[in-house]
């Protein structure tokens, strides 16, 4: 049977790295596929390509065996490929149909047909099972909701290819039932699927099939009807992985932080804890709950509207984040890209802007002294990047999280905050972030995770508070016999 879409032997380098070697990929018609593999792997790489982002340096690509040149994204569009980025390519400011008909305006006698923009807009929701105001503005629509709008887009200029990169990475339980849901229609409409994704589980249950890149190279393929969690990794990394989460052997200590009552609007309401020195404590719940916004007004992005703060039993005032850093606080939010890093600046650049105070000598940076600093961190946390002056938007999501994990590291915190820490990252490295905030633990620091994935607050944390709309909803200061059925039940009884 002939497929859909193969691209063969694409390689591409990059300065320094060659970040697809010969791969070889296959689609048929109505299929999921799913494409697996580590940070840094090569999947966006590859996508890129398919999507005319960048250009293979060989290869070809054909659509039913017909070969094509994609060298910019307008050719892929006219070829039926839609890419559903991570970072979605909506205009917040502009309404939904504005959105899915940019570019592409209908016009009659020179003005914009608004009533057949806005009938087709609402044809392409009932295709998805979506109950949305089209002349809404995108700003205010929940993530799961700007998801399906980019899929109505997609579908807007009939599209037979769509890949979708992280999609499940920021929606609840419920959200991604609802994702599979639409894929699997769109399946019936013998449109194809390319799904990227680290949630294993999910993979398992959408794919038809699973692809495995690793080091840029294509490893081979498993069925997912006969495959299982284990395999996979182990396809991925090259090697059995023997367990998902290391063992925690931290000591807890005593009271390090205490919160009291605190609340801002309706985001936050009266919430009080404690953490210890060398506890890690999760906080679990759904997409809303308040956990992030708790956070924020912790480390003084946000002002509370009440509530109190103390540090090793003394009350402190943190006004903003300077405060926070002055009294050994940090944050690791979840947007790294907005909160974390300077996207255009050197990694080097990146790990020392909050450590800046070290590097100073007679008013000029010490440039050899940054570097020395940061080599130890490269090494610590594998961190693969070509050189320091690397450009840190370049980098795979795990390598960016590794590296606002170092320069955060440097300042010598006692409480770290890590909100979605592991969020668009692989397995492997997974594994390496959780070693860390273990050894972090065993030497008395003080963690608090905030995750959606509730097998990883199982599989990390000493105790779990569940957050439901702001409100603290309970405790679980045993996490080696809860199940994630135990936390929702608890969100949302």
């Amino acid at each position: 049977m002939t497929s859909l879409l193969e691209m063969k032997n694409i390689t591409k380098t990059f300065p320094g790295v060659r970040a697809l070697d010969k791969v070889t990929l296959k689609l048929d018609e109505g299929e999921v596929l799913a494409l697996l593999g580590e940070n840094g792997a090569g999947k966006s790489t590859l996508i890129k390509i398919l999507g005319g982002a960048h250009s293979a340096d060989s290869g070809e690509i054909f659509i039913k065996d017909r070969l094509i040149e994609l060298n910019k994204p307008s050719q892929a569009l006219e070829k039926g490929i839609s890419i559903i980025y991570q970072e979605f390519n909506l205009i917040p400011e502009l309404t939904i149909r504005e959105n899915i008909f940019l570019g592409k305006e209908k016009t009659r006698n020179g003005i914009i047909d608004y009533n057949y923009e806005k009938s087709n807009t609402m044809l392409l929701f009932e295709k998805i099972g979506l109950k949305l105001n089209s002349e809404v503005l995108c700003s205010s629509l929940t993530i799961a909701e700007q998801q399906m709008v980019e899929i109505a887009k997609a579908l807007s200029i009939q599209s037979k290819i769509i890949v979708m990169d992280e999609p499940s990475s920021t929606l609840s339980a419920n959200e991604v039932e609802k994702l599979f849901s639409i894929i699997r229609d769109l399946k019936k409409q013998k449109i194809s699927i390319i799904y990227i994704s680290h949630r294993l589980d999910e993979i398992i249950e959408i794919a038809d099939r699973v692809m495995v890149l690793r080091d840029g190279i294509n490893v081979g393929e498993e069925d997912p009807k006969y495959s299982n969690r284990d395999i996979l990794i182990e396809k991925m990394v090259g090697r059995p992985l023997k367990s998902e989460f290391p063992e925690n052997n931290a000591i807890l200590m005593g009271e390090r932080l205490r919160i009291e009552n605190m609340t801002v609007k309706t985001k936050v309401n009266n919430i009080s804890f404690n953490l210890k020195e060398g506890e890690i404590l999760g906080f679990a719940g759904l997409v809303g709950a308040g956990r992030t916004e708790l956070m924020h007004l912790i480390f003084g992005i946000n002002k509370p509207d009440s509530g109190r703060i103390f540090l090793n039993d003394i009350e402190t005032k943190i006004r903003n984040p300077r405060d926070a850093i002055r009294n050994r606080i940090c944050l690791l939010a979840e947007d790294r890209k907005k909160y974390g890093l300077v996207l255009n600046h050197s990694c080097r650049e990146n790990f020392g802007l909050p450590n800046l105070k070290k590097f100073i000598r007679f008013l000029f940076l010490d440039k050899k002294e940054e570097k020395k600093l940061f080599d130890s961190y490269i090494n610590d946390l594998k961190i693969k990047i070509s050189d320091h002056e690397a450009i840190v938007s370049n980098l795979s999501g795990g390598n960016q999280q590794k590296i606002v994990l170092a320069k955060w590291l440097e300042t010598n915190s006692d409480i770290i905050i890590f909100d979605e820490p592991t969020q668009g990252i692989d397995v492997a490295a997974k594994y390496e972030i959780y070693l860390l905030i273990n050894q972090l633990a065993s030497k008395g620091k003080s963690i608090i995770i905030v995750s959606s994935e509730l097998q990883e607050l199982i599989g990390i944390c000493n105790r779990i508070i569940v957050m439901h709309e702001g409100s603290y909803k309970g405790e679980v200061s045993d996490t080696s016999t809860i199940t994630q059925e135990d936390l929702l039940k608890i969100a949302i009884s």
